[in-house]
């Protein structure tokens, strides 16, 4: 008889590799999201250009071959990355690039009456843009970034193909020692559906926080 106990505990060590795997990415995503959608909205042509570069390369790309780019390929080029590098490398990357425009739509949506009186108390760029702008914009993006995350959380199964042991590749090991597809997939559909529920839940508990915030500002 199978021991599934060891088997699940397998699973599992996957599990945290996945964890790990989607914390680092959108991390990664989180911050080329804001340089490219914020270089969006430059005023200097070569600016917007490069984040209009990055973000059409990399929506317009598939996710396979990025990875593969990034671990087979740019060893190459003097860069060699190890599996999970490789991996939170190219998810970043690529979700970033939406994520990008998410940031581009956000400020663009923030009304113009805002701007006009950042002027009329004579505040700059920058103080405009993270006191008043930023904040607001926050709100807007949320919804769209907890999608986002979990979309890389999802996407991270690709990195079974250059054998990082996550829940994907752990299911596939158990599948072949045992014989048994059912099991192992059903236990990682589970685990997909528990941390992507966990990621929707945090990402409407901090919406509701900021929005909390934003409201008592506008009350004072």
């Amino acid at each position: 008889m199978t021991d599934w106990s060891g088997y699940i505990g397998l699973i599992l060590q996957g599990a945290l590799v996945t964890i790990e795997l989607t914390i680092l990415g959108s991390a990664l995503a989180l911050v080329m999201a804001f340089l490219a959608g914020m270089g969006r909205l430059s005023r200097f042509f070569a600016v917007r250009a490069l984040a209009t570069a990055y973000i059409e390369f990399f929506r317009g790309t598939s996710i396979f071959v990025q990875l593969f780019w990034a671990y087979f390929v740019l060893p190459f080029f003097g860069v060699s990355l190890t599996p999970l590098q490789a991996g939170v490398l190219a998810l970043g990357l690529n979700v970033g690039a939406y994520g990008a425009e998410v940031v581009r739509g956000a400020i663009k949506s923030v009304g113009k009456e805002q701007y006009e009186a950042c002027v009329a108390l004579n505040l700059g760029r920058w103080q405009t843009m993270r006191h008043i702008v930023l904040p607001q914009a926050l709100l807007v993006m949320l919804p769209t970034f907890g999608n986002n995350a979990i979309e890389l959380l999802k996407a991270t199964a690709v990195v079974s193909l250059i054998s990082l042991t996550d829940m994907t590749f752990q299911a596939q090991v158990v599948r072949a020692q045992t014989g048994n597809t059912l099991v192992p997939f059903s236990t990682i559909l589970f685990l997909y559906f528990i941390m992507a529920l966990a990621i929707s839940y945090g990402m409407r508990a901090l919406e509701r926080r900021m929005a909390r915030g934003l409201d008592g500002v506008r009350t004072a």
